[in-house]
């Protein structure tokens, strides 16, 4: 079974900027695509963005030009950029991999990094 592990998420101010890491236990990202979810409190969890192994890639219409997903093979590690961050940003983020930016993750969720975006 894979391992997926978030970090670098923390406290920030509006407008700042955060990179969260996704390590895998294995060479997961290369054979499938690796999504980045977000949940805010009280809502559902929602998909942020997603990078095929072929490099395609996908964002959330509010964080398009803002964020930039990336995978760095070599270290199974999958990467968020987040800069000019909005409080609305506030949100647990989660990492997971699966066939297609909108089908159902195939992994299981790991406990995820905090990011709050204060005004």
């Amino acid at each position: 079974q894979v391992h997926l592990v978030e970090s670098g998420g923390g406290l920030v101010q509006a407008g700042g900027s955060l990179r969260l890491s996704c390590a895998a236990s294995g060479r997961i990202f290369a054979m499938y695509t690796m999504v980045w979810y977000r949940q805010a409190p009280g809502k559902q969890r929602e998909l942020v963005a997603g990078i095929t192994n072929g490099g395609n890639t996908y964002y959330l219409d509010s964080v398009k030009g803002r964020f930039t997903i990336s995978i760095i093979h070599a270290e199974n590690t999958g990467y968020l950029q987040m800069n000019n961050l909005k409080p609305e940003d506030t949100a647990v983020y989660y990492c997971n991999y699966g066939s297609g930016f909108q089908r159902p993750p195939l992994g299981s969720w790991g406990q995820g990094t905090q990011v709050t975006v204060s005004y």
